[in-house]
């Protein structure tokens, strides 16, 4: 790893951390020596980089720190394209837009020695089998989601019974061929995660959910935990 790397790396792990971190862990992780993850973080200080701490007891980043945000390792770049990747191939239309474009950006900005990361990457996301329609616009139900408004839906369950139910959005999952919507039901009083193929119709209110979207998202973890589900 050259070492302009490594100091970047060494500020990555400073900055996704809120408690101390020992140069014995910095070192595990870079796969390097504590000699150099000392010295290294010598150079970062007298750089003004706002490090805290001292050898033996652990070092925290400044929570103010910034850093332009597109000084990126191969690493990333490919991590980066292959999500933008995938997005495009199952997102919805402005979704998969977006992450067109992403691609387009970081390709324009990052140094040009690391262009060929983004142009001709060593990983790829195939192509995947035609998703089932949705039957909502998801942009509009991203919206929701952010703003904390409610849902008016039809809903055609497996055995092909159909339901009207107000719901509050809460996360919207990509599957291989179809999408889910999480909500809290207001006719079942619970979460319920519903397949937007089966959704006919749809109304988005200007009525705001009875919390804020984040509680809601909370609320729905918790009720995922007690479950024994994966959350995404």
């Amino acid at each position: 790893m050259r070492r302009a790397d490594r100091l970047f790396q060494i500020i990555q792990i400073l900055r996704r951390s809120t408690h101390p971190i020992t140069a014995s862990r910095i070192a595990e992780e870079l796969e390097t020596s504590r000699r150099s993850v000392y010295r290294d973080i010598a150079d970062l200080i007298g750089q003004r980089v706002p490090i805290r701490g001292e050898a033996g007891l652990g070092y925290v980043l400044d929570s103010d720190y910034d850093m332009p945000p597109l000084m990126l390792t191969p690493d990333e770049l490919e991590a980066a394209v292959l999500g933008a990747q995938w997005v495009a191939d199952k997102g919805d239309a402005v979704l998969a837009g977006a992450a067109r474009d992403l691609i387009a950006k970081i390709a324009t900005v990052v140094p040009e020695r690391l262009r060929p990361f983004v142009s001709n990457p060593t990983v790829g996301a195939p192509l995947s089998r035609a998703s089932l329609p949705d039957g909502l616009d998801i942009a509009r139900a991203r919206a929701s989601i952010r703003n904390g408004h409610k849902i008016r839906i039809r809903y055609r369950n497996e055995r092909e019974e159909e339901s009207e139910r107000v719901i509050w959005p809460t996360v919207i999952g990509y599957a291989e061929t179809v999408r889910l919507l999480a909500a809290w039901c207001e006719l079942r009083q619970d979460f319920r995660h519903f397949r937007i193929d089966r959704i006919s119709a749809a109304t988005f209110l200007d009525e705001r959910i009875g919390c804020r979207p984040a509680e809601l998202r909370s609320r729905w973890k918790r009720h995922m935990e007690a479950q024994g589900l994966r959350l995404p």
